[in-house]
């Protein structure tokens, strides 16, 4: 499909810079693209229950951010030092990291990085790492002279919380985000974007989704810095999706099973969430235990095979998640529902509002 089709404009005060407070008194937009001409409904995210009755189940990533941005300084023989950023993206052992780095056309394989200088240092000092591949757009393969938990450590010693480009480019990273930027269940260290989606939720919610008998179970994918990549292809087939790691354990897919045997529903909190179910799901809709690299893609066409329903925040235009949204419950209907939406006020992107999706039939 031409990438195109899925462009719209954003007023620059519709990006929201802090999230709201409380998290679940954001915006809610539902829309259902079945319901005829009451496609979309306003509401607030503490309103979910309304939408949902006792047997469905939420499926929630717990995966946890981790401070995945470093600044240092690249060492060459013969060469001046240089300041370089490295945003950490995907692990790929436990002594190495993918990573997108700037300036990345002036980096080299067998440059040494000096990571953590002034204020922000590791135990050990600096954390030093040698570029061991180098790939398109700016991507390198970091080999740390830490491995495993000590590495672990030290990044979260030098490294800062990556804020989405849209927000650094307004605010500095502060204390605050630190917790604004995770949700309240996350507690599997390895993404370096929030599942944004599930910034929503707060005790009291979950306490009123568990008193109307609404499941909550929980999958991983660590989520990287490619889901902020712009589309540049002009055709969708001649876009690369990066791949994210991710798993569905045998309890949470047999416990998924029986609630779509009886007649729930899988609500499916996040594009990531959903991505991960889809990529674990058979043809018949059976989801299966599932561990791997995911990159799968979803463009209108796709059919989906288990989930039912979707919540997740605005996504920017040209991209692979606006891209998801449409194939889910209709482009018409969801070009329709960001113009409603920026016409209304809805706050955008990763700190902004939500929306409530009913898979289109």
């Amino acid at each position: 499909m031409r990438v195109d089709l899925f462009d719209f404009d954003l007023p620059d005060e519709r990006i929201a810079l802090r999230p709201a407070e409380p998290r679940d008194s954001a915006r809610l937009l539902v829309v259902d693209p079945n319901s005829g001409a009451n496609t979309l409904s306003d509401h607030q995210v503490r309103d979910l229950t309304s939408f949902l009755r006792p047997g469905d189940a939420m499926v929630f990533n717990d995966t946890k951010v981790i401070p995945a941005q470093l600044e240092g300084i690249r060492h060459r023989e013969g060469a001046p030092g240089q300041q370089v950023s490295a945003t950490l993206h995907m692990r790929a052992a436990p002594d190495r990291w993918k990573a997108f780095a700037k300036p990345g056309k002036r980096i080299k394989i067998g440059d040494r990085i000096q990571f953590g200088h002034g204020e922000n240092v590791c135990a050990l000092g600096t954390l030093d790492a040698t570029v061991e591949e180098k790939g398109e757009g700016g991507e390198i393969t970091l080999r740390f002279d830490l491995s495993g938990p000590a590495l672990d450590e030290a990044i979260a010693a030098v490294g800062h919380i990556p804020l989405p480009p849209y927000i650094a480019a307004k605010r500095p990273e502060d204390e605050r985000d630190r917790a604004d930027y995770q949700t309240i269940y996350a507690r599997e260290e390895g993404a370096v974007a929030a599942p944004t989606a599930g910034l929503h939720f707060t005790p009291s919610l979950f306490a009123a989704l568990d008193a109307l008998g609404i499941e909550r179970h929980f999958v991983t994918l660590h989520v990287g810095a490619g889901t902020f990549l712009p589309v540049k292809a002009d055709d969708t087939d001649d876009h690369k999706m990066h791949f994210e790691i991710g798993y569905v354990d045998a309890a949470t897919a047999a416990k998924l099973n029986a609630v779509k045997a009886r007649g729930g529903r899988i609500v499916c909190v996040g594009t990531t969430s959903l991505r991960l179910i889809e990529s674990a799901s058979a043809e018949d809709g059976t989801i299966k235990p599932w561990q791997g690299a995911t990159g799968i893609f979803i463009t209108p066409g796709y059919r989906f095979k288990a989930v039912d329903m979707l919540m997740t925040n605005f996504h920017l235009p040209r991209s692979t998640l606006f891209m998801l949204v449409s194939a889910f419950a209709g482009l018409d209907t969801m070009r329709a529902a960001y113009t409603h939406a920026i016409e209304t006020g809805y706050r955008f992107y990763s700190y902004g509002d939500g929306s409530l999706l009913y898979r289109k039939d």
